[in-house]
């Protein structure tokens, strides 16, 4: 007896074929959907912990920043009483600078040469005045820079020759001069004696005043 099967077999395979293959999409893009829900969710996590960490992390700048200014107060503070008590030393200091001034001044003038005129701004002293020679003239400038701590940085600014009448049938030749010197401060001044006298391992004498004459 001869069997002949007369159902649709390929439309039935094919029917097969293409639900399993609707399954097997249907699996995978749930399998897609899960992992792209768990990457994102980790994703999620890991920003909020990130943000949590900002969030800290600025919490912490401002109290330092803060902590910064509060540091930075007080130093400008501090760097202000050193002042006022650097400007009430400087002036106590100073008090007597117009003494060690004359002083110094009539300790180191040459023979030969007087001052005729003074004035002071600060720290800086000018000096104007009359020699006898050239030579004289540098030699105040050699004694105003090495022989005194209390004058630095003499300058010579004018020199000008001149005459003077003794007589009415003699005259002479004198130079006036102008010098700029800076007036040390009593504290450096100290300094440099000290200086002085440990280079020179004697002490330091201070020298009696005296008036030289032209």
């Amino acid at each position: 007896m001869i069997l002949i099967n007369l159902l649709p077999h390929r439309e039935a395979a094919r029917k097969r074929r293409k639900d399993l293959f609707n399954i097997s999409l249907g699996a995978s893009a749930l399998a897609g959907g899960v992992l792209a829900g768990s990457v994102f969710l980790w994703f999620q996590s890991t920003i909020t912990d990130q943000q949590v960490n900002n969030a800290v992390i600025e919490a912490e700048v401002k109290k330092l920043d803060g902590q910064i200014k509060d540091i930075a107060g007080l130093e400008a503070e501090i760097a202000a009483l050193r002042a006022r008590q650097q400007a009430v030393e400087d002036l106590q200091s100073d008090r007597n600078l117009p003494v060690h001034l004359l002083t110094e001044l009539v300790n180191q003038l040459p023979d030969g040469v007087y001052v005729n005129k003074m004035a002071q701004l600060d720290q800086q002293v000018t000096l104007g005045g009359v020699a006898q020679s050239n030579e004289r003239v540098s030699e105040l400038l050699r004694n105003l820079s090495n022989n005194t701590p209390w004058f630095a940085k003499p300058e010579l600014v004018e020199i000008t020759s001149g005459t003077v009448a003794l007589s009415t049938k003699e005259q002479k030749r004198i130079y006036n001069f102008t010098i700029k010197v800076k007036l040390v401060r009593a504290s450096e001044a100290g300094k440099g004696s000290a200086a002085a006298s440990l280079a020179s391992g004697m002490p330091v004498a201070a020298q009696p005043a005296a008036v030289k004459q032209p």
